[in-house]
């Protein structure tokens, strides 16, 4: 088993050149059979952790979080890097502290969003934003600067679609000390190209939660470093749940088990 330190060491490498793909597991089962499939780095989900407790995402208390990232940190033997939210406070102080504290669970590297929280005013004011990220920068350096720092500018799936602000909180998270940037809601190789140009050498995280014909060869060529799918294959097994669970329901039909994996095949693939 690689120690906090190797794998925190190997993430940082994985950013310096080349694209890796780093999917999103939501508990111990789906961390180890992804490892299994061999994914150099492996992050968690807010969202897709939330559903498992039955919340919608940001409904988990931080407590939560930070007990839940720690033991897919000790599950897995890559690098794992946490959805951290918005850190879970508003002003840079208490940032500082939730970083430092989930620093402490051998996480690889985290992430800091500019949502606020607050559907009506979902973006903190560009200031307060970077304020933030420099507080969580300093919790990290104080740690010893081991874990991968991601800033997030959330405008464009919190219904504030001003790409040139985006750019603008992206370039100042950068500054600001963040080692990764990323804007999720990206669509267009337009929109990839401008984000990866405006923060290089930085890299750039982007999300593939939704269908797109883009694929991995698209996104390297593009300068893309690192793709996630935030809670997408949660929701891609919860699809498959419902749709059964309906047929169930509806039609006292048990056809759709035909889908399900075999047990054997699971628990292969978790190592077992």
């Amino acid at each position: 088993m690689s120690t906090v330190s190797e794998k925190r060491a190997a993430f940082r490498h994985l950013h310096k050149d080349g694209c890796f793909v780093m999917p999103n597991p939501w508990d111990v089962g789906s961390t180890r059979f992804l490892q299994g499939m061999g994914f150099k780095a492996l992050a968690t989900t807010s969202a897709g952790f939330a559903f498992s407790r039955g919340f919608g995402d940001g409904g988990v208390t931080r407590d939560a979080m930070l007990a839940h990232i720690a033991e897919l940190s000790a599950t897995a033997n890559v690098p794992m890097n946490a959805d951290f939210e918005n850190g879970y406070a508003h002003a840079p102080a208490a940032v500082a502290e939730s970083v430092r504290l989930c620093v402490g669970t051998g996480v690889s590297g985290l992430s800091i969003e500019d949502f606020t929280g607050d559907r009506a005013n979902p973006l903190y004011a560009i200031d307060d934003a970077v304020a933030r990220m420099k507080a969580a920068r300093a919790a990290i350096d104080k740690a010893g600067g081991e874990v991968v720092l991601t800033g997030r500018a959330e405008g464009l799936i919190r219904n504030r679609p001003d790409f040139d602000d985006i750019l603008r909180r992206l370039q100042a998270f950068a500054a600001a000390g963040a080692d990764c940037l990323y804007a999720p809601g990206l669509t267009t190789r337009e929109q990839i190209a401008a984000v990866v140009k405006a923060v290089a050498p930085k890299p750039v995280n982007v999300l593939m939660g939704s269908p797109s014909d883009l694929t991995v060869h698209d996104l390297t060529a593009l300068g893309v470093r690192r793709i996630s799918v935030g809670g997408a294959l949660a929701r891609a097994a919860w699809g498959g749940f419902i749709r059964t669970a309906r047929q169930i329901a509806e039609a006292g039909s048990f056809k759709g088990f035909a889908d399900a994996a075999p047990s054997a095949e699971i628990v292969k693939g978790m190592g077992g």
